[in-house]
């Protein structure tokens, strides 16, 4: 145990750390194949307990990485839309982007806040945004703020394991990620729970289960590449 313990160390005093630590949150922005946050929450652990890497600047690297990839993901939305792959096309990913396209229209701000601290949640509220023609810069504001306190809130989950398991980096960062994990599904069902209740109440009623309106229409149209007027307007379905 000592020798991982020093292993653990090592790794996190190494100079690539952080550039590593930019690069998952840079990818994890547009492709959720990498676990940003366990490496944040993983990191913030030893920081506790050696001072190494420095807390501020390993926030600062997630947040930097992880506004990077989002802005990487918006723009694939403004070039691609939400149906140029197989898997966009699935039904539950279309659900996913109609709900996201219904909701970035009436609380934008709440929906991107939200969405950085679910992986495909993120990527799906990113496409979208950029396939609807949502407002670059405030996207932009809104991510930044939403990856500043995203980065800041996975690594202090860090910390206070470290704080409690100063002895032993490993166990503190395994009971660390488990609790990330548990945290990051809570934020996922109670934001969904809230946004699918105001969106019933400013329809009254005339909703799925899921929140998007029973009609199938949306607010914001995606944008189509090759589409003349360069917007068609998209239901759950692609019809």
């Amino acid at each position: 145990m000592d020798l991982i313990n020093e292993a653990i160390v090592h790794a996190a005093n190494a100079w690539w750390i952080l550039p590593v630590v930019c690069l998952f949150c840079f990818i994890d922005g547009f492709l959720p194949i990498l676990p940003s946050e366990t490496l944040l929450v993983a990191l913030g652990v030893v920081a506790a307990g050696t001072g190494i890497p420095n807390v501020y600047l390993l926030i600062l690297a997630g947040a930097v990485g992880a506004i990077v990839g989002d802005q990487v993901a918006y723009r694939l939305g403004r070039r691609i839309g939400t149906e140029r792959f197989g898997w966009m096309r699935r039904p539950r990913t279309q659900k996913l982007f109609a709900f996201a396209r219904h909701e970035l229209n009436r609380r934008g701000a709440m929906l991107i806040f939200t969405a950085r601290y679910v992986p495909i949640g993120r990527v799906v509220v990113n496409l979208s945004a950029g396939a609807t023609g949502f407002s670059l810069r405030r996207f932009t504001l809104l991510d930044v703020i939403g990856c500043l306190t995203w980065a800041s809130y996975s690594v202090a989950i860090g910390v206070v394991a470290g704080a409690w398991f100063h002895d032993n980096q490993l166990l503190g960062i395994i009971l660390s990620v488990a609790l990330a994990i548990v945290m990051g599904t809570l934020i996922d069902k109670l934001s969904h729970a809230i946004l699918v209740r105001l969106g019933r109440r400013s329809h009254g009623g005339g909703q799925t289960s899921d929140g998007i309106p029973q009609t199938g229409t949306l607010d914001r149209p995606v944008r189509v590449p090759g589409d003349e007027n360069g917007e068609l307007g998209l239901g759950p379905g692609g019809q």
